[in-house]
């Protein structure tokens, strides 16, 4: 009985130090990563993440919501699909928090990537600072600069709560205040976990899991994150949602065109066909139930079907739909061009001889077995009776 309750205490503390290694305490209920235990300990949601390896964020657009300068960003599960596949959800927060923890991070970051004489970003104008200079006093923050989505700014205001923007003539507010060290990474896959290679005897036993359990960026834009509704997508989306850069803009043009002048090309062969050729091919189409109008109408809809999925920045589909379209007009154009090659008559050389060549050919022959018209001899004359 005594072995029985001794063996049961055991695994009791057995199972008391797994759940314990789980949530991040060690034996002696101390936190074995300070940051990442205070956190959860303070943090009562139900999506709780204690290990950020495979995280990523996507800052997307910086928008004024409410009379607030806020980033739209998306979490992504997966960080090694490049922020492509389904994203965990998209959601906003305030500029100064996002800054903040972005600072945070480049300094976790920095004395592994630069050395340990790494010095993060200034974070003076972060927050709500006052600032004076020859025209008086005023506060300053970072916010969103005007005219452009995709870059921070520092913006006057003329309260110390930095509510009321103040605004020159033309309506803007921003300082000319140098913050290009505090630019949010706008359009570009950021992982949540940096590591840098390390041998394991340079490093303490918790360096690898203070690295996979405290990821300042990703950690604090998903405890404060904010519910982006309809509105907050349409204006995070808004410029972006196409994606189409000038590259793929190009390479667009380029491939449009050449499915048009493709298309030219067939349908002057076409008029150029034999009766014969003509003839099968129009049997072919009618026993698939087509006509050749039907064919002209399939294309003419596809290119707008291809048209419209570029304008609503379907990127995946209208590739595959457009290099579909040209390579169906590339092979029909190849069939054209070799069944065209061998209606052509050959010489006697082998080389190929055109329909007027073959014709004074052939006059020539004739001419050749008639010979030359010579007049009967006198002799040969029959008598005339």
């Amino acid at each position: 009985m005594k072995s029985a309750l001794l063996a049961l205490l055991l695994s009791l503390n057995v199972i008391q130090q797994a759940l314990a290694g789980n949530y991040g305490y060690d034996d002696d209920g101390g936190n074995a990563t300070d940051d990442g235990d205070d956190r959860e300990a303070n943090y009562s949601g139900d999506d709780f993440i204690k290990y950020w390896t495979e995280y990523a964020v996507l800052p997307k657009k910086c928008i004024t919501y409410g009379n607030q300068d806020m980033i739209v960003y998306s979490m992504y599960e997966k960080y090694y699909n490049h922020c492509t596949d389904k994203a965990i959800g998209t959601y906003m927060i305030d500029v100064p928090t996002f800054v903040s923890a972005y600072i945070d991070q480049l300094g976790l970051n920095g004395p592994d990537m630069y050395g340990d004489d790494y010095v993060a970003p200034d974070d003076t104008y972060v927050n709500c600072y006052p600032y004076e200079n020859d025209y008086g006093l005023y506060y300053v923050q970072l916010g969103c600069t005007d005219g452009s989505s995709q870059s921070l700014s520092v913006n006057i205001y003329k309260d110390n709560t930095c509510t009321t923007p103040d605004k020159n003539a033309d309506g803007m507010d921003d300082s000319n205040i140098d913050v290009s060290e505090l630019q949010v990474p706008f359009q570009q896959c950021t992982s949540c976990v940096h590591f840098v290679d390390k041998n394991e005897d340079d490093v303490d036993d918790k360096y690898f899991e203070n690295r996979m359990t405290n990821a300042p960026l990703c950690s604090t834009v998903w405890e404060y994150k904010q519910k982006c509704g309809g509105k907050c997508r349409r204006m995070g989306n808004e410029g972006t949602s196409s994606g189409w850069n000038t590259s793929d803009k190009l390479l667009l043009t380029v491939l449009g065109l050449f499915s048009g002048v493709m298309f030219a090309v067939i349908m002057k062969k076409r008029s150029k066909m034999s009766k014969k050729d003509a003839l099968l091919e129009e049997a072919a189409m009618s026993a698939a139930g087509i006509q050749q109008t039907h064919v002209i109408g399939i294309f003419a809809v596809a290119f707008f079907v291809i048209f419209l999925f570029g304008l609503m920045g379907l990127k995946a589909i209208t590739w595959t739909l457009l290099l579909f379209v040209n390579l169906v007009l590339f092979g029909y154009l190849m069939k054209l061009t070799i069944d065209s090659g061998l209606n052509v008559p050959l010489g006697p050389d082998g080389q190929p001889i055109g329909a007027d060549d073959s014709s004074d050919e052939e006059d020539e022959e004739e001419e050749e077995e008639e010979g030359e018209y010579q007049p009967p001899a006198k002799g040969d004359l029959p008598p005339i009776s």
